[in-house]
This record gives structure tokens, sequence and C-alpha cells, in this order.
């Protein structure tokens, strides 16, 4: 998952417990708890992910992280995580299709990670809107999108159909809200999810590593 611009860390035992096998990151730019997510994954999870930018409203569950209460239990999520303060744009929630539709481009391109998290940063330790197209060519900045390039992206409708058709798929997978990860059929919701995947692979890792060392002893 090599990103440009913004240093992503790689866990030091990143191996795949079986050829091919890797879990996916469904997420939500307007979705908070999807930021405290995706700076856990970055450094939590024993397998790179695929990270895939999803529409909240098209889950069964909608926008969680915007009913009563949930607010304050975000801002202490984010200071147990050892994350700064969070700080609210002033119109959140706020329209974030437009944040989403580059965010897609940017997957195309190969820079989703690093695209998304300047783009999480901007809105939830900056503070800015990401309705806004400056906090957009900020967060395309990051990963090297020159501002011609989002401002075309934002004028493509295929790049919309392919937002869509990504939230489809995740709640084909299984996917009810965001952030959510899915790996070989099972889906872990929320930022809890993220640890009790981290736990999962790191059993499979190193029972493959007990398979393979067992399979080297036995052909010495």
């Amino acid at each position: 998952m090599p990103e440009p611009s913004l240093p992503v860390t790689h866990h030091p035992a990143a191996v795949s417990p079986a050829e091919g096998a890797r879990p996916q990151f469904f997420y939500d730019l307007g979705d908070p708890e999807s930021y405290i997510a995706a700076e856990r994954v970055i450094a939590s999870l024993p397998i790179v992910p695929e990270w895939i930018p999803i529409s909240a409203d098209g889950l069964p569950e909608g926008r969680v992280s915007e009913r009563p209460g949930r607010r304050v239990a975000l801002e202490a999520l984010a200071a147990r995580r050892g994350l700064q303060p969070l700080r609210w744009p002033a119109h959140w929630p706020g329209e974030t299709r437009r944040a989403l539709i580059v965010a897609t481009y940017a997957k195309q391109l190969g820079r989703v990670v690093a695209f998304s998290l300047a783009a999480f940063r901007q809105a939830y330790a900056g503070g800015r809107e990401l309705a806004d197209d400056e906090t957009l060519l900020i967060a395309g900045a990051a990963c090297e999108l020159h501002p011609n390039a989002v401002a075309k992206a934002l004028e493509r409708p295929a790049l919309g159909s392919a937002l869509d058709l990504a939230t489809v798929a995740a709640v084909a997978a299984g996917v009810k809200r965001v952030p959510a990860l899915t790996w070989e059929g099972q889906v872990f919701h929320g930022d809890a999810g993220v640890g009790v995947l981290a736990d999962v692979l790191e059993t499979e890792i190193a029972r493959a590593a007990a398979i393979a060392e067992a399979l080297r002893s036995a052909d010495a």
C-alpha cells in the first residue's frame, strides 16, 4: 500500500496468512468514527487492508455517528485512542459526496490512503468543511493530485457511479454501517472492530507460521 506524501506505517510483521487474503476497510469521509478507525487501521492491522470509500447514506444503519449523543461519545473515543481533540466542522454533519467522489478518483490512481487521511485530518483535526473545495484541494495536494485533476474528477459522472457501486457491494458483503472491515466473509463494525480483526489476523498469522515451521521440520 505505498502512498505518497503522508507517512503510512506498515506493521513490522505484515504478512498474509493465505495467498491473496486481504481485509477491506469501508469508510465515509463524513463519518468521524471512520476517521478514528482509519488512524488505528494504519498502526494496528498486521495485514494492509484495501481502503474503499463508500456513502453511509446507502447502508442499512445509515449515518450512525449523527445520532443523538454520539458527538460526546466520539470525542471520548478519540481521547482514548490518543488522538488530538476532535474539531467539528461548523456545519457538521454536512455534504460529503463530493469528497467521496474525489476519494474514489484517488483510489483509481492508487492514492486513496493519503487522500483519505488528509481529508479526515482536515475535517476532524482541523475543523474544515469537506463540502469546501479548498479542503479537497488541500487533501489532494497531500497525495500529489493537481487542482485541475480534482476539479475534473468532480465533473465526472462515472466516479459518482463507481462510488454508488462500491456502496452497493459493501452492503452485499454484509456491511451495515461505517466504519467496517471485512475479511474472509466476516464483518467487523465500528472502531472496536479494528481491534477484533487485529486479534483474528494475529492468530491466523501465528497459526500459518506454526504450520510452515512444522512442514519445514518434516522436510528436514
